[in-house]
């Protein structure tokens, strides 16, 4: 087996692993900040829900084509263009941010079609930089640093935007995406795809979209996560349980929203010194239906501690999926199919989030908060139990060289 530190000796896969980190310090920063400006000029949380759709529509929408252009174009190029246009976004922010909500919308719209691009091409270039040997490794020490930053990344954006104000702010996180941009720099160009002659681009796209659904193991992890997500998560009702059931304020609510990432990343770094590989299909599955299962303790608690724990739990078991759920991809992904892929892989992850949170808030209002959370959780199980008999390929993956 190979050392945990074995990627970590590659000087592309460090400067890899740099550029990642460096550019989910400036998102997630950046996604705090902006949230912040809009409410103070807009003093509506409706402006807030609109802020998110209005990137998810572009970055969704364009998912598709971007897979195309990543199976197309030299994927280091598209991770520098895209990255490059972060920095110009966020020096329009410290230009413009302050200005009106139109002009930070428009800005927003522009970083959700830079996203559409954005993901399945460093998807694709993953693939590249990494050993097919060391992937489940190397997706554990990227994995654990996307969480990391994006704990760090709010917090880093709300006191700089206390010390310093928003324009400065946004003109320290264009430094930080600008760092990214050298340490993609520093990876050499990789071969380009070649694609089948006289193959169009939606025909293109329906290939790389009917991959996924006839491959088993693909579609099984794909969705399992999806509807995992959909109905198990509750992270968009966490400020109720805090302030109405455990009666806990914004302080208690700032730890239960930390306590999944806390979880995530601690079994993420587990993850990479012993790797997931024997088992992997059924261990995916089998976190999955735990994850639902602390849904429902987190939503029949009254405690404060152990909803915390739980919460904690939560992340160690979503985590460890996540680690598996990102190795499967890699691995099962043809070359020259890697971009589609990854945009429908995008897709799902992206749909999760957005349709997770709409979905709590609309079982919250119809069922009640914690009726909503515990009957989500045992439709996580119910999931998992469906897919594990329609997807036997996956329930027997083994993910070991």
């Amino acid at each position: 087996m190979s050392s945990p530190y074995a990627p970590l000796e590659l000087p592309e896969v460090r400067a890899l692993l740099f550029a990642v980190a460096s550019s989910v310090l400036a998102s997630s920063a950046l996604g705090a900040v902006i949230g912040y400006q809009v409410y103070q000029l807009a003093k509506d949380p409706l402006a807030l829900g609109l802020l998110g759709l209005v990137e998810a529509i572009p970055a969704l929408g364009l998912a598709l084509i971007g897979g195309f252009v990543a199976d197309r174009l030299e994927r280091r190029g598209i991770v520098l263009v895209t990255t490059l246009t972060m920095i110009l976004a966020s020096v329009l922010f410290a230009l413009f941010g302050n200005s009106s909500l139109v002009s930070l919308y428009s800005i927003v719209f522009i970083i959700g079609i830079a996203r559409g691009f954005s993901s399945p091409a460093l998807a694709a270039l993953e693939a590249q930089v990494v050993p097919k040997h060391l992937t489940i490794v190397a997706s554990s020490w990227l994995s654990a640093s996307w969480i990391g930053c994006g704990i760090v990344g709010p917090a880093l954006g709300g006191f700089a935007f206390d010390a310093l104000g928003s324009s400065h702010t946004f003109l320290l996180i264009a430094g930080l995406y600008f760092v990214a941009l050298l340490c993609v720099f520093l990876i050499a160009k990789k071969p380009k795809p070649i694609p089948p002659k006289g193959e169009r681009m939606l025909e293109s796209i329906a290939l790389g979209v009917k991959f996924v659904t006839g491959n088993q193991i693909l579609l099984g992890s794909m969705a399992l996560d999806l509807f995992a997500v959909l109905f198990g998560g509750a992270i968009a009702l966490l400020p109720i349980f805090a302030n109405e059931i455990l009666n806990v304020g914004a302080s208690g609510f700032g730890f239960l929203v930390a306590a999944p990432s806390v979880g995530a990343l601690g079994i993420m770094l587990f993850a990479a010194h012993h790797p997931p590989g024997k088992n992997a299909g059924r261990n995916f599955m089998l976190c999955v239906a735990a994850f639902g299962c602390t849904m429902i303790v987190f939503a029949l608690s009254t405690n404060f501690y152990l909803t915390l724990f739980t919460l904690m739990l939560s992340g160690v078991f979503d985590g460890y999926s996540m680690v598996i759920r990102k190795s499967i991809v890699r691995l099962e992904s043809p070359e020259h199919m890697r971009g589609r892929i990854a945009s429908v892989s995008s897709i799902f992850i992206g749909a999760s989030n957005e349709l997770g949170a709409l979905e709590s808030g609309v079982a919250a209002k119809l069922l009640g908060t914690s009726r909503s959370v515990w009957m989500g959780g045992i439709v996580t199980l119910l999931v998992v139990a469906a897919t594990a008999f329609y997807a036997p390929k996956l329930r027997q993956l083994n993910l070991e060289p």
